[in-house]
């Protein structure tokens, strides 16, 4: 009876040796988790963002280990932020298909097999990940904009006052602000040529009728810009090439130009603003104002509403691993591992959790730079790699 004990016991220890931990939680959150492995892809992706900023390698350690401290704490809001967006019952799904539908007409792909390849050669993963990242990005936005955005208010008067106190900062340059369309001829037939240069010529026309340059730009366009509706920017005189400076810097707002012939193509410009040379209006930089005090104001208050969030949810953290957005006197205390099964064992539950969630991957709303919230983000502006611009 003992020797069966035995060879029954050297089993089991035989069998919990080949038992490998493939993942592990960190945090526990309302009804989800933060694991392990998503913090690490999360360290990857911040790595490969500060060698894309070019931080000096003598400083790149120091950067990533300060920087690193809040990946958690970025977990844990993303992950309350889209557990509200569920009991506030918002819906994105209209919007994630409209945006894909937007990227596949960009691509010109019309196959769904090919496209699918197509994201998954883009953004390394599946397109259902990707959908998922969508909507998680898309949650995130209209929360903070529902429960904190419409919540600041800025009086006008003291947008007035800023401005009065501070004219010496509103004193500008001559500038203009610019769309463009631009049709290739890049390897074209002097056939083709001529009927590029009549489309460029109908397009003029049809812009001066009253047609939206915009929708002009964004069907037509061969330039990058098309994808931001033409719109290449603000300019200063010796920012653009020759021909484009001479017309637009002496036509007013809403001026279109004929087509200018360039080496490579045919180039249509649209002056959508100026701003002339002297002390800025109070009207022509109110918006600049109120998005400084919106941000100002924006990311104190996000702050303080992750923080209730955190108050009134579960929330239990792992030994070893910190919230640096912690909410006071909130005891997040590892208590029941046994219970909660703190590890996951194997492959499949691993991957079933992976793809449900994705929040490593989704940036911070708040984090530095951070705009109002927007039902779409448009905050990518033409570059001056624009063919109107000098090279």
């Amino acid at each position: 009876m003992v020797r069966g004990s035995c060879v029954f016991l050297l089993a089991g220890i035989a069998l919990a040796a080949e038992v490998k931990v493939l993942e592990q939680i960190v945090a526990k959150v309302n009804g989800d988790i933060i694991t392990r492995s998503e913090l690490d892809r999360q360290r990857q992706t911040l790595e490969a963002e500060l060698r894309q900023r070019q931080v000096p390698a003598d400083q790149f350690e120091a950067v990533l280990k300060e920087r690193e401290k809040d990946l958690l704490k970025d977990q844990i809001d993303q992950l309350l932020l889209v557990q509200k967006s569920r009991e506030l019952s918002i819906s994105v799904d209209a919007e994630i298909t409209r945006q894909l539908a937007q990227i596949q007409q960009e691509a010109k792909i019309t196959d769904p097999d090919r496209f699918a390849a197509f994201v998954r050669e883009q953004t390394g993963m599946p397109l259902e990940d990707y959908k998922q990242q969508m909507k998680n990005q898309l949650l995130t936005r209209r929360v903070i904009q529902q429960e904190v955005g419409r919540q600041i208010n800025i009086p006008k008067a003291e947008l007035q006052k800023y401005y009065e106190e501070h004219k010496s900062k509103f004193i500008r340059k001559e500038q203009v602000f610019l769309r463009e369309v631009f049709l290739s001829i890049a390897g074209k037939t002097p056939q083709q040529v001529a009927a590029i240069e009549k489309k460029a010529k109908e397009l003029v026309a049809r812009a001066r009728k009253g047609e939206k340059f915009p929708e002009l730009a964004r069907e037509n366009s061969d330039s990058d810009s098309a994808k931001n509706y033409g719109e290449i920017g603000w300019y200063k005189r010796g920012e653009l090439i020759k021909p484009i400076e001479d017309l637009v810097f002496k036509e007013r707002r809403g001026y279109v130009t004929d087509p200018v012939r360039l080496e490579n193509g045919f180039l249509i410009i649209k002056l959508e603003e100026r701003h002339e040379e002297g002390q800025a209006a109070f009207e022509d930089v109110e918006s600049d104002i109120m998005e400084q005090f919106y941000m100002q104001r924006m990311e104190p208050k996000v702050r303080e509403f992750l923080t209730k969030l955190r108050t009134d949810a579960f929330l239990e953290i792992r030994e070893g691993y910190i919230d640096t957005g912690a909410a006071p006197g909130k005891d997040t205390a590892w208590k029941d591992p046994a219970q909660l099964k703190p590890e996951t064992t194997t492959k499949a539950e691993v991957a079933k959790e992976y793809r449900r969630r994705l929040f490593w991957m989704i940036p911070m709303p708040w984090g530095g730079g951070y705009k109002p919230p927007a039902e779409v983000d448009t905050s990518t502006l033409g570059t001056k790699d624009s063919p109107a611009a000098k090279k």
